[in-house]
């Protein structure tokens, strides 16, 4: 990594040219930028994740650290390629009046012609589609899981300000659920007339789940409270007997269905890497979120 002190975007552009010719490869097929905008203290954590997931999309990384907005402005950047990138990457901390206007900076290091996807790994903004930098990107990745205090109250703000191209990884985080649930009632063509999610006591998945099952099958979803970890047990009553997958060690699911024998299914937590990857799969507007999530408003707003 090249260390930028006092520098500027295209001094960083001109960097990431002589970066890539000292690689031996000064054309790189990357596929995207990815955006990261993360506290200093988050920094290095998020770096790594998207290192990992640069090895299925070959990336521009840009990783943007916001600092104190007053006193004299001034961009710091560390640049490189390979070393275990897909890509190539910068880290670009700003200080002072530039940290209002972090968009000017980053907009001239887009890859031209290609899609621009952000991430926030742990506090979003409230509206991420009116961000200044989120504005820069197509696809726009929250996890209210990983934020500080106020789990559901973030995702709950993310849901009131969904726009095309939003996303949360709380919702990723479901995928597999999801997907057991929908192969459940193919094997068994049964009207679910009442279903339950018991999970953490502060879990947004399993809000956005609770808000999915009402909106997929028109049915009122009870919620119920575990140790965990995460989602411990979904239930979907049939007349002719419950339909549950049950998973109490995060790793290993029991799927019982009516009339036959119970059978292990594998459920295990994913980690975050795993989970960028996928949202970084599809850039188009995920419209059975979209659903989600206005049912996830509408359910708390019947609860006022």
């Amino acid at each position: 990594m090249i260390e930028l002190i006092d520098t500027t975007s295209s001094k960083i552009a001109a960097e990431f040219v002589r970066s890539r010719t000292r690689s031996g490869s000064p054309a790189m097929g990357m596929v995207m930028t990815l955006i990261i905008v993360t506290p200093d203290e988050d920094a290095v954590e998020a770096m790594k994740a998207a290192q990992r997931a640069s090895h299925e999309h070959p990336s521009r990384v840009l990783a943007v650290i916001l600092g104190d907005a007053r006193g004299t402005p001034q961009v710091n950047a560390q640049v490189g390629s390979g070393d275990g990138w897909g890509g190539e990457t910068a880290l670009i901390r700003l200080k002072g009046e530039v940290v209002k206007h972090a968009e000017s900076v980053v907009l001239p290091l887009l890859l031209p012609d290609s899609p621009v996807a952000i991430w926030w790994p742990t506090a979003p903004p409230a509206d991420p589609a009116s961000d200044p930098l989120g504005a820069l990107a197509k696809r726009r990745i929250t996890d209210s899981a990983e934020v500080t205090r106020g789990k559901s109250t973030a995702m709950l703000a993310q849901c009131r300000a969904y726009a095309p191209g939003n996303t949360d990884l709380s919702w990723t985080r479901l995928t597999p659920w999801r997907a057991l649930l929908a192969a459940a009632l193919d094997q068994h063509p049964l009207k679910v007339t009442g279903a339950s999610v018991t999970a953490e006591r502060i879990s947004p998945s399993a809000d956005l789940l609770v808000a999915w099952l009402a909106d997929r099958l028109k049915i009122e979803v009870r919620r119920h409270t575990s140790d965990g970890p995460g989602i411990t047990d979904v239930t979907m009553d049939t007349r002719e007997g419950p339909i549950t997958i049950s998973r109490a060690d995060g790793r290993l699911a029991t799927f019982t269905s009516p009339n036959r024998p119970d059978r292990p299914v594998a459920l295990k937590r994913r980690e975050v890497p795993a989970l960028l990857s996928e949202e970084l799969r599809r850039l188009d507007e995920d419209d059975v979120y979209a659903r989600t999530a206005r049912r996830l408003v509408a359910l708390n707003q019947g609860k006022s």
